[in-house]
């Protein structure tokens, strides 16, 4: 078989959106060690004359295995198309050059690095008996239909294939040319089986005509159990065990705090000296640093002899078992917003892009829809080569962004730089707010446009791309931005190194949507380890125990956290809860700030202030843990530098959410308004307790090295002479021992073992 010379086509504009994704749903590396180099080197570097002629053997090759298979008919639209580079694409045979709007073009245009036609009797038959405009695939998955070659540009590129009605044929693309043939034989032995087995379909009556017809649609999904699946409709209760076991902690304190006293009592009884009663000025900071002391050793024994069934039910506040899976043809859409930095595009950002992607995939052929939101606040600080290379890797793999201009306060005017201030510590809140604004002021031009009765897609996405370089011609130049950065029903917030489960969004819309009352469901999360150290076992450990007593907390019925990423979040609420921040003024929006903001960028603690706010408003917030520890997982500390790095944040944010700078105790006092704001919100009152006692461990740490500093001088100056009231350090010290470490081993390994979550020992 004589196989076409192939020219070098000319390079055209076509619109790069590409993705590294399979069906079924495609299979992802799910680490940075997995990843292979060939991601980075398709899309980055230049064609050589070597791989100019791999791409050629590639391609002929993969024409002849489609001949070999009867898969072609040799008419003008059957055929392989192969990309060699950027708005490069090579095909077999030649003549798909030659057809206007046909396979070549459309393939340029979905930009997939490669794709093929498969023509076989069984495609042709099912095509002309089905009206579904879509096929039912493994899983509850789904593979469309479309009319004709032309909508083949503009299709969700997730499903990874696209059957044509008007020419009766598949197109398979895949984003590794070695594996695009197997894709297609699955498919295709997928078809015969649809065809064959009636438990794979049902068969309705259609109404009689010459042609017999039958209307294929899918089973409601009533397997799950098998797939290892539960579902629970039933009304959600709110349920009282934390607040019972916050009363015995409560006891356990006013009898401690009553103890010590009764011996303060004695003393003054004895010797008439009323000086030791200022010992009462420690009274509440006692109470304060011991409350989380008290509430892990209740605790621990409740998960010991309490019951745990809670912690695979649901309740008002945390959800244990899925909510039935919508059965609709319109699914919501979804965001994913993730805001970066400076992080490695290949060791970080992209293997979480390829996570989220494999993700999409299935919710795609689910028959939902996705687009990724990359808030890059790094983008305008990178040398010249960095910026191309992050820019060209969004536009290949369809990633919409915003980037804003760098922190600069005091600019060098002669040099033609102008001021810009990025408000916050951490500045993470505002360049999520950043952001937003740029798709909420798209948004608001888009809700202006006047659309006619045969308003198109196509007529869309253009009036989208005039409203995003409207706004960015506004901005004159300060916001760079590309990609589709409009906000869907709901916003996965994530971090740039988060894996997601591959089956997770129609989960989570499911819940949503049947719970509108919930603004935020916060996911655990398991641990992606990426070495074998020491170290990070350690504190992949602590931060699984950390996530099981929360687990535990909630489901008890405490109120459930929000943590800033790995959560759904109600786009609606958002903007119920948008405010105007009194900082701003004209000249702020004139350079670029959002004056419009969601989170709060005055303190780092953005995530607590959302929550706050949200059930101020009347919104629910949940915690769910249905998928497990292989669902949603991120990365831990890897050296002693990063965890306390990590910790000082952690204590910098609850100082900052109590206390004012010490500057302006005079003027504005000691306390925030936040913090003022939370004491007086409708929050119960054993949730303010146990966010207290909390906030309360990161002041009893610090205040460790004092206190132990205090009682070395204590004792060696003043032994036999101090109030029984005091305790010296090692029966502190002992206590400790005997909860943190003896008590919560122990209950840890009970509670996981009864709960058959994991064993009770790690590996």
């Amino acid at each position: 078989m004589e196989m076409d010379r192939i020219p070098r086509t000319p390079t055209s504009a076509y619109s790069t959106d590409s993705s590294q994704s399979a069906l079924e749903p495609p299979c992802f590396p799910r680490s940075p060690s997995q990843m292979s180099v060939a991601s980075e080197a398709d899309s980055m570097a230049p064609l050589g004359t070597a791989g100019a002629f791999k791409c050629d053997i590639m391609v002929k090759f993969l024409r002849q295995r489609q001949m070999e298979k009867l898969w072609s008919n040799s008419d003008f639209e059957e055929g392989v198309v192969l990309k060699r580079a950027k708005n490069d694409f090579i095909c077999q045979p030649t003549k798909l050059l030659f057809t206007q709007h046909g396979l070549f073009e459309q393939i340029g245009r979905l930009n997939v690095k490669v794709a093929m036609t498969v023509n076989t009797d069984v495609i042709q038959s099912f095509l002309q008996t089905s009206q579904l405009p879509y096929v039912p695939y493994l899983d509850s998955l789904r593979i469309q239909v479309l009319p004709d070659i032309t909508y083949l540009s503009d299709c969700k590129k997730h499903h990874f294939a696209a059957f044509i009605r008007d020419l009766g044929l598949l197109v398979v693309w895949h984003n590794d040319p070695e594996q695009i043939i197997s894709r297609a034989e699955q498919i295709e032995q997928h078809l015969v089986s649809l065809l064959w087995k009636d438990e794979n379909i049902v068969v309705r009556g259609a109404p009689p005509s010459k042609t017999p017809s039958i209307n294929l649609v899918e089973k409601v999904d009533t397997g799950s159990e098998e797939e290892g699946r539960r579902y629970d409709d039933k009304p959600r209760k709110t349920l009282l065990y934390q607040s019972i076991l916050m009363s015995f902690v409560a006891i356990l304190v006013v009898l401690t705090i009553g103890l010590g006293w009764r011996k303060v009592a004695i003393e003054v009884k004895t010797d008439h000296s009323y000086l030791r009663l200022i010992l009462a000025i420690v009274i509440f900071p006692q109470i304060w640093l011991g409350w989380f002391f008290f509430q892990t050793l209740v605790n621990g024994i409740s998960q010991v002899v309490g019951p745990v069934n809670q912690m695979d039910s649901n309740s008002r506040s945390f959800s244990g078992v899925r909510s039935r899976r919508l059965e609709t043809d319109t699914l919501p859409h979804v965001t994913v917003q993730c805001p970066v930095y400076k992080e490695g595009l290949w060791g970080v950002i992209d293997p979480t892009m390829v996570s989220i992607r494999e993700a999409i995939s299935t919710y795609e052929m689910q028959g939902g829809s996705v687009n990724i939101f990359v808030n890059d606040d790094g983008m305008q600080l990178l040398s010249v080569d960095q910026v191309k290379e992050r820019r060209e890797y969004y536009e290949e793999h369809n990633i919409g962004w915003v980037a804003r201009p760098k922190h600069n306060p005091s600019p060098n005017v002669q040099d033609g730089e102008k001021a810009f201030i990025r408000p916050g510590k951490f500045k993470k809140a505002s360049n999520m707010n950043y952001a937003m604004n740029i798709s909420a002021r798209i948004e608001d031009g888009l809700a202006r446009v006047s659309r006619h009765e045969t308003w198109s897609q196509q007529d869309e996405d253009n009036a989208y791309r005039d409203m995003l370089g409207q706004v960015l011609k506004e901005d004159q130049g300060r916001t760079w931005a590309d990609g589709d950065v409009r906000i869907g029903d709901y916003i996965l917030i994530i971090d740039s190194d988060t894996r997601v489960p591959a089956d997770c969004f129609l989960d989570m819309v499911s819940e949503m949507e049947a719970s509108p009352q919930v603004a935020i469901v916060q996911y655990s999360s398991g641990v992606m380890n990426v070495t074998s150290s020491f170290f990070e076992n350690g504190i992949t450990f602590f931060t699984n125990l950390v996530y099981t007593a929360i687990q535990f907390a909630v489901a008890n019925g405490d109120i459930a956290p929000f943590v800033g990423h790995n959560a759904i979040l109600r786009w609606s609420a958002l903007q119920d809860i948008a405010y105007m921040d009194d900082n701003d003024d004209e000249d702020s929006a004139k350079n670029g700030l959002a004056v419009e903001k969601y989170w709060a960028e005055t303190t780092v603690s953005e995530d607590f202030d959302m929550a706050l706010r949200l059930q101020s408003k009347g919104y629910d917030l949940r915690f769910s843990t249905y998928f497990g520890p292989e669902g949603f997982q991120e990365g831990v500390s890897l050296t002693v530098y990063d965890e306390l790095a990590r910790w000082e944040k952690y204590a910098y944010g609850c100082s900052e959410l109590i206390f004012n700078p010490l500057r302006y105790w005079a003027t504005k006092g000691p306390i925030t308004p936040l913090f003022r704001r939370f004491l007086l919100s409708n929050m119960s009152l054993m949730a303010k307790i146990t966010i207290m006692s909390y906030i309360g461990t990161y002041y009893a740490i610090a205040s460790a090295w004092i206190l132990t500093v205090m009682n070395y001088f204590l004792i060696g100056w003043f032994n036999g002479y101090l109030d029984h009231y005091y305790v010296d350090s090692f029966k502190i010290y002992f206590s400790i021992v005997i909860v943190f470490q003896a008590l919560g081993t122990v209950s840890l390994a009970v509670l996981r073992y009864v709960s058959q979550s994991t064993r009770p020992i790690p590996p």
